[in-house]
């Protein structure tokens, strides 16, 4: 039963989220430190996801290949490559350490 407690509060608890973005006047979203902040907020959370995903394994830190394949999809990006280029350079640099044993 308390599953279905936490099912409910989770529902209830979205709800609310929604409810609150909608009932935010529009003059708060026209502000530009808003709108800064709305743009760069994914930019921030997609890193950190990257970064966390990249560098742990459950609760351990850990530098392993997909480290070093994240260093060559930045390199990638520094020298402005295409998008399926940082990919596959990701890609390849990732499957070239873990060949070699790293």
């Amino acid at each position: 039963m308390t599953v279905w407690i936490a099912i409910g509060a989770t529902v209830v608890g979205c709800y609310l989220v929604k409810l609150l973005g909608l009932l935010v006047p529009a003059a708060a979203l026209e502000r530009p430190l808003v709108k800064r902040l709305a743009a760069m907020l994914p930019v921030a959370l997609l890193a950190a996801l990257t970064a966390q995903q990249t560098f742990s394994t459950g609760q351990h830190l850990v530098l392993d290949a997909r480290g070093a394949g994240l260093a060559a999809a930045a390199l990638a990006l520094v020298l402005r490559a295409p998008f399926l280029v940082v990919v596959a350079a990701a890609v390849a640099v990732t499957a070239g350490v873990r060949a070699i044993g790293g």
